[in-house]
């Protein structure tokens, strides 16, 4: 007796569920890479992505931008891998899962710290986003992964160890030639009497007297941008190592006060507003922000490149050195 042909046909559900399967990877793929490139792309919002870090504990700074370019070539190789099909039933689904799952940890760490305010930057400055509405998002795909593990589990094909080499390749070293690793971290002498006196001919005055001992004092304007970013910084080291004595005085009037805190949301680090600007561009010389490593009324140090000479390490070694 003759048998037919035992394959069952495709039919017209078979082919509209692929369909959605395919376009749905593509949107998760597209969705990893817009991330990454965001992200990379803009000076601004990779500083304050590898910022996080810091927060999370590393006391580095180029520790914490080499961990910021690998989580950043993580996305661009997950990305690569759903849109090349490597690996997708064996590797990608569970790393895109892993990997989500990670940061919805951090954005609920981030919440806790800092509420559901201001943009989480997981898509840089292009796109902004709540922490509670990074979460969501990050929920929407792992859903959208769920679903393909079970519509689109493509069999693997002939050598694609050697293409997930290649890729990876391309990933991993792409966030470094789009932006270079900053490696001039420490600050630069900047040996200098300053009359710190001017802070308490006027009320109010600063609550420590920054005439004694070790202080790190940033003079910066509410309406300069580039304040903004380092007090930003300022405000993530101070939340991680309360013990540095990091002071802020602050140029301008009370009406920028609330945009400049709500920006970098630094209120809570230890501050002066000092609103006289004569005596105030007496102290911070010609540019601010102007960062200056104070020990007894005698600047020792400048951050001269303002926020990228910034690092928790030096500061604790400095602080604790006799």
């Amino acid at each position: 007796m003759e048998h037919g042909n035992t394959t069952t046909p495709r039919g017209v559900t078979f082919f509209v569920i692929r369909g959605f399967s395919i376009l749905l990877l593509i949107a998760l793929s597209a969705t990893f890479f817009y991330s990454g490139w965001t992200k990379i792309h803009s000076e601004n919002a990779f500083d304050s992505f590898q910022w996080t870090f810091i927060d999370l504990g590393i006391s580095n700074t180029i520790i914490a931008g080499i961990f910021a370019r690998f989580m950043i070539g993580l996305e661009f190789l997950l990305g690569l891998c759903l849109l090349f099909h490597v690996y997708l039933k064996q590797f990608t689904y569970k790393a895109v899962l892993a990997l989500l799952g990670v940061f919805i940890v951090y954005l609920l760490i981030l919440i806790a710290k800092q509420g559901d305010t201001g943009n989480c930057g997981c898509f840089g400055d292009k796109l902004a986003m709540t922490p509670m509405q990074a979460i969501w998002k990050n929920i929407a795909m792992i859903v959208a992964t769920i679903i393909l593990m079970f519509t689109y589990p493509i069999k693997p094909y002939k050598f694609q160890e050697y293409a997930l080499m290649a890729l990876s390749l391309v990933s991993f070293s792409a966030p470094f030639v789009m932006n270079n690793l900053y490696i001039g971290t420490a600050p630069v002498k900047y040996e200098k009497q300053i009359n710190l006196d001017l802070l308490y001919q006027y009320s109010p005055k600063p609550a420590i007297d920054l005439r004694k001992g070790k202080h790190i004092i940033a003079f910066m304007s509410l309406t300069c941008p580039h304040c903004k970013k380092a007090a930003f910084l300022l405000q993530v080291i101070h939340r991680q190592y309360p013990q540095l004595p990091i002071y802020m005085v602050l140029d301008g009037t009370a009406i920028h006060k609330r945009a400049f805190f709500d920006e970098s949301k630094a209120e809570s680090v230890p501050h002066l507003l000092y609103p006289h600007t004569a005596e105030f561009q007496q102290l911070a010389g010609d540019a601010v922000p102007s960062i200056y490593w104070v020990n007894n009324g005698k600047i020792e140090y400048k951050s001269k490149q303002a926020y990228y000479q910034l690092d928790p390490a030096y500061m604790q070694n400095w602080v604790s050195k006799q």
